[in-house]
């Protein structure tokens, strides 16, 4: 047994998913599948797995099937974000609260287009009890209605403003962006440059709410060559970046909706040779994995994914097992939780260097 699984079996901690996916190298949906006996896993990759599960002593969802009343809840989830750092945070979220909670997740990719509602009849008519809507999904008013009309619970997860007929887990996003703005200024930035997220999220919009009303309290005035769009991709933060930082003068801070938008400002800066952050400062929001795997190591908002991953669970589950028990419970109304962000320093962000020209006289002798 190695030292994580000795540590696990010393102390009274229980046993993830995503212990097992680390111990046997795998994701957290690979290991799902082993356990739920589906067949389209390598045999290699099935016996680490299982090792895994041995050592750690690790219990699925067969232990909930004991207990009395544990009849099993089907939910969905549909997923199409563009940021892997986020999404992979959001499914182990999603699959340590399901392991103890006697979930099966029905996890269905798709595309955040006219399809969206096809995807979510089918299943609905396979027989889900509850629908997690991730983003970009979080905000769309097709899913939103079809849901509402069957009558099968919902709940939108980090939706910037979230529809008042479904459940909701999110975060103040417009305070968040508030928040670190005035971090940036505190630290002596004033020529700030901001890269939005995806126009269709409402997350996108407090955002940049946030960064403005910020400016306005500090006197600044916005300036328009200094919003740039991107669509919470990678790809889109190397455009917008390069928009930016091909301004003269440019800005000396660069803050990006996203932790992947931020990660390709950085990215771009070096290319350009510039330092972070002795040339230029650069945040992102979300503390996705992706902000401490890369060089500086990313200054971020933390939105809780794992956390709102775990909560949609639960309140979804409680409100699946109140209409089973009553079904005049569905009339209750559903729940909006307002969880906490944080602001996290690390060494992207620095005060704004002074240029040459910008430098005293030097008096002369």
């Amino acid at each position: 047994m190695n030292k994580r699984s000795t540590s696990i079996a010393r102390g009274r901690k229980v046993a993830t998913i995503a212990d097992v996916a680390q111990m046997a190298g795998v994701s957290p949906m690979t290991v799902s599948r082993v356990v739920n006996g589906e067949t389209n896993v390598r045999p290699a990759t099935r016996e680490r797995v299982n090792a895994a599960v041995a050592a750690l002593h690790y219990t699925p969802n067969q232990a909930a099937r004991g207990l009395a009343g544990g009849q099993l809840i089907r939910i969905g989830v549909l997923y199409s974000n563009p940021s892997a750092s986020y999404l992979n945070e959001f499914l182990v979220g999603l699959l340590n609260k399901a392991s103890l909670a006697h979930v099966q997740l029905v996890v269905q990719k798709c595309e955040a287009d006219e399809r969206e509602r096809e995807v979510a009849e089918d299943l609905i008519a396979n027989g889900i009890d509850g629908l997690i809507l991730p983003p970009p999904f979080c905000d769309s008013k097709p899913l939103v209605d079809l849901m509402t009309a069957s009558g099968v619970p919902s709940i939108a997860v980090a939706s910037g403003q979230p529809d008042p007929r479904v459940n909701a887990v999110s975060i103040d996003d417009r305070q968040a962006a508030y928040e670190m703005t005035r971090h940036l200024l505190n630290l002596g930035h004033q020529r700030l440059g901001f890269i939005t997220g995806h126009p269709n999220q409402t997350a996108s919009r407090r955002r940049l709410d946030g960064f403005r009303a910020a400016m306005a309290d500090a006197g600044l005035v916005v300036d328009k060559q200094l919003v740039v769009q991107g669509m919470f991709n990678y790809r889109s933060g190397l455009d917008a970046a390069e928009i930016l930082l091909s301004q003269d003068p440019r800005p000396t801070a660069v803050f990006a909706s996203n932790d992947d938008m931020a990660a390709a400002t950085v990215a771009i800066a070096h290319r350009m040779g510039l330092d972070v952050p002795g040339d230029l400062t650069v945040a992102g929001f979300d503390d996705a994995p992706l902000a401490t795997t890369i060089w500086p190591e990313l200054s971020t908002v933390r939105q809780p994914i794992k956390d709102m991953a775990e909560a949609a669970v639960d309140l979804l589950v409680r409100h699946i097992r109140a209409m089973r028990d009553d079904a005049d419970n569905a009339a209750s109304g559903p729940e909006q939780l307002l969880m906490d962000f944080a602001l996290i320093r690390r060494q992207s962000d620095a005060a704004p260097r002074l240029r040459p020209s910008a430098l005293p006289p030097r008096s002369k002798p």
